[in-house]
């Protein structure tokens, strides 16, 4: 079984990306295949910069290229969490690959909550600003982007399955087994 994760800005994908790899699944993240690629060409890790390398990425070599650097590293019959999807090519690489054994997960979270985490965590010279970080959110949806950009908010909207995470870490480990039985029971996969 597959699980993808995708959500805002501060959502917490990362989080129940951990949290499910604490149950046993294996994660990859899109960030990290993009961190590389950076490192590679000795750039500063940013977002912006993050953005732009898997824009570059998606527009030469295709819109699921992330994605099929992650399958290349996967081994049949395992379980896997992958995350954070931003691009609806990215989705159907997996579908067309895994089928129903591929689950696309959206973390969900206020704009409140979620602008509150970016403060605390000043990861990647994020934006502390209520305006900046409101700029680097539409960028991330995918306003007025091309198609081989960020398209957050199209792939929202594939997501199967929905965890609203406005609350303690506690809760979201609650959340993350009822997902896993949701998911068992649906698919009767895991």
């Amino acid at each position: 079984m597959i699980i993808g994760v995708t959500g805002p800005i501060c959502s917490g994908t990362s989080l129940l990306m951990d949290l499910l790899a604490k149950a046993g699944f294996e994660s990859f993240s899109y960030s990290d295949i993009l961190r590389d690629e950076l490192r590679k060409r000795n750039l500063q890790i940013t977002r912006k910069a993050l953005q732009d390398i898997g824009d570059e990425l998606r527009k030469k070599e295709g819109l699921g290229v992330l994605s099929r650097k992650i399958i290349d590293k996967m081994e049949r019959g395992k379980n896997y969490v992958v995350g954070n999807i931003r691009n609806p090519g990215e989705v159907e690489e997996f579908k067309k690959r895994f089928g129903d054994d591929f689950v696309l997960v959206k973390v969900d979270a206020s704009f409140d909550v979620r602008f509150e985490r970016a403060r605390a965590r000043m990861r990647e010279n994020e934006p502390l600003g209520l305006e900046e970080f409101r700029e680097m959110e539409k960028r991330d949806l995918g306003i007025e982007q091309s198609e081989s950009g960020q398209q957050h908010q199209t792939v929202f909207g594939l997501a199967e399955q929905i965890v609203v995470n406005n609350g303690s870490i506690e809760e979201l480990r609650q959340k993350a087994e009822m997902l896993l039985n949701d998911i068992s029971k649906k698919y009767g996969k895991l």
